[in-house]
């Protein structure tokens, strides 16, 4: 079967991409084409117009090219796409509450009120304890740190609740930062991270053995909404986060 190639300039016009941008992909290593002519031109097959339409898909979610590369690093493509869906799906749910939250502002001015500070801030939470709670009732009910934090929290306020939400997010920026300067998940500073992230979950919510501090960063990459949660922070952080723990765990044994 013969394999269709496409010169650099037709790969432009298909995509509406730069001639010059694809030459940049291409000394970048984010995408080298399948081969070169015998006068040296690039030539493109339809492998590469797959990573091409992956590496689109992660630039107009507003990842940077270097991150591009770490994420393209999976050779499974169902699973690339599963992954920018599980964002894209995140990104478009909280445009829609924007929308509602500017509509809701419109309608405050036509009537001639003021919305209230916990109204007009509210969107830009993304913290809601309840959102999840029966999904979490059938996969943890059964367990002991179901149970505790089911005990511990019932009894939190709206303050309570806006502080555990302060300092997780907290957390997840400073790993953010850590990741974005090139810091390894196996430092120092990322397992110092993950341990506040484990006492965190200690202090606020059960008791969470080293153990069930990987299981937790296992499945944060593994759920697309957990993943979704850490991403929007920064690309590829989920991952980050998860071998962070594990290195963590590992130092302590």
């Amino acid at each position: 079967m013969e394999v269709m190639t496409y010169t650099v300039s037709e790969v432009a016009k298909a995509t509406g991409i730069t001639v010059r941008t694809l030459h940049h992909y291409d000394e970048i290593g984010v995408l080298h084409p399948a081969r070169r002519s015998r006068s040296g031109y690039r030539m493109y097959d339809d492998a590469d117009l797959e990573r091409l339409q992956e590496i689109l898909f992660f630039r107009a979610l507003g990842f940077g090219l270097n991150d591009v590369r770490r994420s393209l690093a999976d050779p499974d493509r169902r699973e690339t796409l599963l992954r920018q869906r599980a964002l894209m799906v995140d990104q478009a749910a909280r445009f829609h509450q924007m929308v509602d939250a500017i509509d809701r502002a419109l309608e405050a001015i036509d009537e001639g009120t003021t919305m209230s500070k916990d109204d007009m801030f509210e969107v830009f939470g993304d913290f809601d304890p309840a959102e999840h709670a029966e999904e979490a009732r059938e996969r943890w009910g059964e367990t002991d740190a179901y149970r505790e934090s089911q005990r511990r929290t019932k009894s939190y306020g709206k303050g309570q609740w806006k502080e555990a939400s302060a300092e997780g997010k907290a957390i997840a920026e400073e790993l953010a930062a850590l990741m974005a300067d090139g810091d390894a998940a196996t430092s120092a500073t990322a397992m110092d991270l993950a341990e506040r992230h484990r006492q965190h979950i200690s202090r606020w919510f059960y008791s969470c053995p080293y153990e069930m501090h990987v299981g937790l960063g296992e499945m944060y990459t593994t759920d697309a909404r957990f993943t979704a949660y850490w991403d929007k922070f920064r690309p590829g952080l989920a991952i980050f986060v998860r071998d962070a723990f594990r290195a963590n765990a590992e130092r302590v044994r």
